[in-house]
């Protein structure tokens, strides 16, 4: 037989296991089990998608769903669909065909849609759209990794509801939901029946916590062995983020500190940062000044004044603005703890025309400029 007729052949039968899916049935390597394998998931890939973190998800479903390296899709199901077999382009080029059709959501426990590059053209076309809302409506859970979760608002699937975004992303999806609940201090949350995952190495944590749930302690603990992750971590665990300063081991601290990050124009109350970390507000206060040197207020005091030093010598906008985006209700009371801290007033020091940030202490860079 030729190439070009094995080529023929091989097509259509990418055409036939296409056709079946369209019409929610189910391949032949699906059926070597008694019944619907305990974790079924469909897969939406948005334009220029994530390859990393569409890939991890897979993997980890993959060889838990099989003993050994053999692939079965026997104690998990998955298929990338799609309206058309027309390949899907990742962020780094690299194709994927999809598998099938859109399922009937009901017969699946999952839609995840893998997010990718932003930008202001199309991620999904209106067919996927359409579906996205089915499957909502059929009650089935969505799941947005990477910035699958800007997808979910985008469409309307995630009101009422808490996203959570990787620090990167995380200015970008405030400016475009100003309105929208959003954390970039953890891996992923679940929130009711949506799903969101800051994506990254936090892809495979992700897909460990619902192997666990579906199949068993073990299955989720092979996979993350086999691809060499030393062990999965719980959706509440703090994001990696850019050093500041001052490295900051402490896990619980570097939350906080990233919870601080977040609200520099409304402040939590400490005791409502200490209550995130389950700790009890003596508890924190102790930790932080065994970790950083100070109390829990003065680390929060120091970002907000070092974040409006950075907007003094980097933008035009007014003292007024400035203190008001640092947290400061009081104009006066910000210049004064303005200048104790740099011996100048907000305006002095913009006279002085110093726009670099000052590197000394912790929290000496703002990470979502």
């Amino acid at each position: 037989m030729g190439a070009a007729a094995k080529r023929t052949l091989a097509k259509s039968a990418i055409e036939r296991s296409f056709n079946r899916m369209m019409h929610g049935l189910s391949p032949k390597a699906d059926q070597r089990t008694s019944g619907p394998a305990p974790l079924r998931v469909g897969v939406v890939l948005s334009e220029h998608f994530t390859l990393s973190a569409f890939a991890l998800f897979v993997d980890h479903l993959r060889l838990a769903a099989d003993e050994g390296d053999r692939s079965r899709q026997l104690r998990a199901q998955w298929h990338v669909m799609a309206a058309t077999l027309d390949p899907l382009k990742s962020s780094c080029g690299t194709l994927v065909t999809p598998s099938s059709g859109f399922i009937d959501p009901a017969k699946l426990d999952y839609v995840v849609v893998v997010g990718g590059v932003l930008h202001a053209g199309r991620q999904i076309n209106a067919a996927t759209e359409r579906y996205l809302h089915r499957a909502a409506e059929a009650g089935t859970r969505l799941v947005g990794l990477c910035t699958g979760s800007f997808i979910l608002c985008r469409i309307g699937l995630m009101e009422g509801r808490t996203a959570c975004v990787s620090w990167y992303h995380y200015q970008d999806f405030l400016d475009e939901f100003p309105d929208q609940p959003v954390v970039a201090d953890r891996l992923f949350v679940a929130d009711g029946d949506r799903i969101t995952c800051a994506g990254g190495a936090g892809t495979a944590d992700l897909a460990c916590h619902l192997i666990e749930r579906h199949i068993g302690w073990s299955a989720a603990q092979k996979a993350s062995h086999v691809l060499l992750f030393d062990r999965a971590r719980a959706g509440a665990e703090a994001q990696p983020h850019p050093p500041m300063s001052e490295k900051v081991s402490e896990p619980r601290v570097r939350r906080a500190l990233l919870l601080m990050e977040q609200n520099l124009a409304a402040p939590l109350a400490v005791s409502d940062i200490a209550g995130r970390l389950g700790l009890s507000t003596r508890q924190f206060e102790r930790l932080c000044h065994a970790t950083l040197g100070v109390s829990p207020a003065t680390a929060y005091r120091r970002m907000r004044l070092r974040y409006a030093h950075w907007l003094i010598g980097n933008t035009d906008r007014s003292v007024t603005d400035i203190a008001h985006a640092a947290g400061f209700a009081d104009c006066a009371h910000f210049s004064r703890q303005f200048k104790e801290t740099y011996g100048a007033s907000p305006s002095g020091q913009r006279r002085l025309g110093e726009a670099e940030l000052d590197s000394s202490g912790i929290a000496s860079q703002r990470v979502y400029v």
